[in-house]
């Protein structure tokens, strides 16, 4: 079955915060702040997407998640990758390869 355009954005969003949740633990804020910076401002990830995405990998088991204190001394959940998240991680970044190698063909086909 192909992914719908949707469904390949809602994967490219697993995508980075797996990734970005495979050095530390963070939470949402953080997160969307580590994409932002990485990316020179290029991807921002709105609160809106993050939060039903964390929300959806913690119901299918590749994050977890614990109350914890944030950098300014707020209550917030920090989400850990799981084992199932790691992967998760490797079968996502070997689709975006494919995905990246195939855009490229394309452009370069001209």
């Amino acid at each position: 079955m192909r992914k719908s355009k949707n469904d390949l954005l809602q994967g490219t969003l697993t995508l980075l915060v797996l990734k970005t949740l495979a050095r530390v633990p963070m939470h949402g804020y953080r997160i969307t702040l580590h994409i932002q910076m990485v990316s020179k401002d290029i991807l921002r990830v709105e609160e809106g997407s993050l939060y039903p995405a964390l929300h959806r990998m913690e119901q299918d088991g590749s994050v977890s998640a614990e109350w914890g204190m944030s950098e300014n001394n707020r209550r917030a959940r920090y989400y850990r990758m799981s084992a199932k998240g790691r992967k998760q991680l490797a079968e996502e970044e070997k689709n975006w390869e494919r995905l990246t190698q195939a855009v490229a063909q394309v452009l370069e086909f001209a």
